[in-house]
């Protein structure tokens, strides 16, 4: 059984690159935050391979991703947004990366996580993207059995005081076989938002829109909204 949103304090959401969170999961996250669930947003890359304008610089293209990330985030009112500034596209899930998100989840001490799917997936759209793949496979490896044991990076624990933490359930996006949905019509509205917000400007560097898609609003003729995660079961 998936645990009502009112028995959720904390939720801390874990993906790959700037903007992720936004097209995926920002419905499902603005209805968390409408029921007071505190979401905290943790981007693994510092997205400096996006972006689509060659007139931008390189070296710019971190800084716009962040700030366009915050905002977006704002709109959900998630106002704690963590950026670990791994390079794009050179995540790997290794020791180093599983022992900072060791770190994140005992000092966010979440009930729910949501990440992404570490499985390979041939329904279509960007799922399959090598660093979302890492960072679902990461992010797993630190759920279980790291941040649990206290004998895994031992540091956390005698250095900086990060006592075990248990996560009570983890949502996965981009998975083969989604057994979870949401419907996200009530919350449509505000999620539409930070996808203007970080599309738009990534798009362009400069708020046109364009050579950007549009995105549609929900009408009387369409139906519900919907985002899917395939969810891992508490227990494993």
């Amino acid at each position: 059984m998936v645990l009502a949103d009112t028995e959720v304090e904390r939720a801390l959401v874990v993906v790959a690159h700037p903007d992720d969170v936004d097209f995926w999961a920002g419905g499902t996250v603005a209805g968390w935050t409408g029921t007071g669930i505190a979401v905290t947003y943790c981007v693994l890359s510092d997205g400096d391979s996006g972006g689509f304008d060659p007139e931008v610089p390189r070296s710019a293209i971190p800084g716009i991703r962040r700030a366009e990330q915050e905002a977006a985030a704002a709109v959900l009112d998630v106002a704690d947004v963590r950026f670990l500034d791994y390079p794009d596209g050179c995540i790997e899930p290794g020791y180093p990366l599983r022992c900072d998100l060791t770190r994140l989840i005992r000092q966010i001490r979440p009930t729910r996580m949501l990440t992404w799917s570490p499985e390979w997936s041939w329904r279509p759209f960007h799922r399959n993207h090598p660093d979302h793949r890492a960072a679902g496979e990461a992010t797993m490896s630190a759920i279980f059995p790291d941040a649990r044991n206290p004998f895994a990076h031992p540091e956390l624990l005698d250095q900086e005081g990060l006592k075990p933490w248990e996560v009570g359930e983890v949502w996965l996006i981009g998975g083969p076989n989604p057994n979870h949905y949401v419907d996200i019509t009530d919350v449509f509205e505000r999620s539409w938002l930070p996808f203007v917000l970080t599309r738009v400007r990534r798009c362009t560097g400069t708020g046109s829109r364009r050579s950007c898609g549009s995105a549609s609003r929900p009408t009387a003729s369409q139906p519900a909204c919907r985002q899917t995660a395939w969810r891992r079961p508490s227990r494993w």
